[in-house]
C-alpha cells in the first residue's frame, strides 16, 4: 500500500468524521515532522482530539490495517 494514499485516507477520516479542521490537521503534521512521533498521540498531546477521538482514531486504524491484512 502507498504510504500517501494511506496518508491521505487518513486525513480523509480526520477531516470528515472527526471534523477536524486542516489547521489543526496541519499543526499535527507539521509536528509530526519535527518529533517522528506518531500523529494519533501528537493530535491529543497538544490538544486538538479528545480522548474518545483518540480512541476513534485507533479504531479507525485497526479497521484500516485488518482490512488490508484480509486482501
Amino acid at each position: 500500500m502507498n504510504c500517501y494514499y494511506a496518508d491521505t485516507q487518513f486525513i480523509d477520516f480526520l477531516r470528515d468524521e472527526l471534523a477536524l479542521s486542516t489547521s489543526a490537521i496541519d499543526v499535527g503534521l507539521r509536528q509530526r515532522e519535527l518529533d517522528n512521533g506518531l500523529l494519533p498521540m501528537i493530535l491529543w498531546q497538544y490538544g486538538l482530539v479528545s480522548i474518545e477521538q483518540l480512541a476513534r482514531i485507533f479504531d479507525w486504524l485497526e479497521d484500516q490495517y485488518q482490512f488490508h491484512l484480509s486482501i
